[in-house]
């Protein structure tokens, strides 16, 4: 006896484990972007908070630029690594008629774990400067 034509295009078994995968590989998938954008977030705060810390160290009297800067990497390398530490700068200007000390970091933005792309990451922070005076 001949089935009729059509009766396997509804035949649906086997179908869950293609849908399973499917699914899953695209909740990977976001899950894992998820967890990159908070590890880049991450990592931009702490390049900040390095930024700022090392500002302020600058900016005491007592205390020079290539200090800041010091500090400034001392911090990033511990908390996200020596990559993240290259390229950091302490200058003195003059912003609003007061002196400051400015400390800027370019990093690399992770795009893939800690992989990322040079210098895709610019932080500067500013910390008004004192004086004996």
């Amino acid at each position: 006896m001949r089935e009729r034509p059509g009766r396997h295009d509804r035949d649906d078994r086997g179908s869950s484990p293609v849908e399973f995968v499917l699914v899953g590989a695209l909740l990977t998938l976001l899950t894992l972007g998820v967890l990159e954008l908070g590890l880049a977030v991450y990592v931009r705060n702490v390049v900040h908070d390095a930024a700022v810390e090392g500002a302020y160290r600058a900016a005491l009297a007592d205390e020079t630029l290539a200090d800041g800067a010091a500090r400034t990497r001392a911090l990033i390398s511990r908390a996200v690594g020596t990559a993240y530490a290259g390229d950091v700068t302490a200058t003195a200007q003059t912003l609003g008629g007061a002196p400051v000390v400015r400390v800027t970091v370019r990093a690399p933005l992770p795009l893939v774990g800690l992989l990322g792309a040079p210098r895709g990451l610019e932080v500067s922070a500013d910390a008004p400067a004192e004086s004996f005076d």
